[in-house]
């Protein structure tokens, strides 16, 4: 049997008032991109607040972030780790990265992230690449070009440690993922990443309906 909880703006709230913990420089940063075009591209403040709970629950101390936007998911994860955490944040934008990179200065964590500009595919390529890096990762959050998720998953397992977490953000795609109609290439790729990882044997797997789609890939 499925039960299934449509969420009314009302309830939406309710939730926002018993759980959501925002910083201030989170909501200030969040309000900034609310202003812009691409703001969809925003992860949602619940989401942000799920992943530091994530990030506690594991010990996190290296992560590895592919699509960075203009920074609430790095700085969520930045303030998270410990002063001695460290996370590798990639992105092809200078222009969102420069927003990321003065909201970080501004809560006191730039120390703590690593900015690698450039295409994503050649990036974390070139970190898998690099001495003492494979095995090393204890989270990994992907959210940037869906036709690239399979390779930055591929490399993502080099990177991970044993027990290690993965989790892909949009892997439900506004529904997108089940219209047969919808045929553009991201779309097509985020199928075939999930129908990937469904059969994978390396990893423990769970998708969740939560915010547009979460994969979550425990490297085994």
């Amino acid at each position: 049997m499925r039960i299934q909880v449509t969420l009314t703006e009302q309830l939406q709230d309710y939730i926002a008032d018993v759980s959501l913990s925002e910083p201030p420089v989170l909501r200030e940063l969040r309000e900034e991109t609310s202003r812009l075009d691409q703001r969809n591209m925003q992860i949602p403040p619940e989401q942000g607040q799920f992943l530091s709970v994530l990030l506690r629950a594991i010990g996190a101390k290296r992560t590895l972030e592919v699509g960075v936007f203009t920074g609430y998911s790095l700085l969520s994860t930045a303030l998270t780790l410990p002063e001695d955490g460290r996370v590798t944040a990639c992105d092809i934008s200078e222009e969102w990265a420069g927003v990321a990179r003065r909201y970080c200065a501004r809560a006191g964590v730039e120390h703590k992230v690593d900015f690698r500009i450039g295409d994503a595919r050649q990036s974390v390529a070139a970190l898998a690449e690099e001495e003492g890096a494979a095995g090393s990762f204890d989270f990994i959050f992907l959210d940037a070009d869906k036709e690239g998720y399979e390779t930055y998953y591929e490399h993502g397992l080099t990177l991970l440690r044993p027990g290690g977490l993965l989790v892909a953000d949009n892997v439900l795609w506004s529904g997108r993922v089940i219209d047969e109609s919808v045929q553009d290439d991201e779309t097509r790729a985020l199928r075939a990443f999930n129908a990937k990882l469904a059969k994978d044997e390396r990893i423990h797997l769970s998708m969740l309906p939560f915010a547009d789609g979460l994969t979550f890939a425990v490297k085994r």
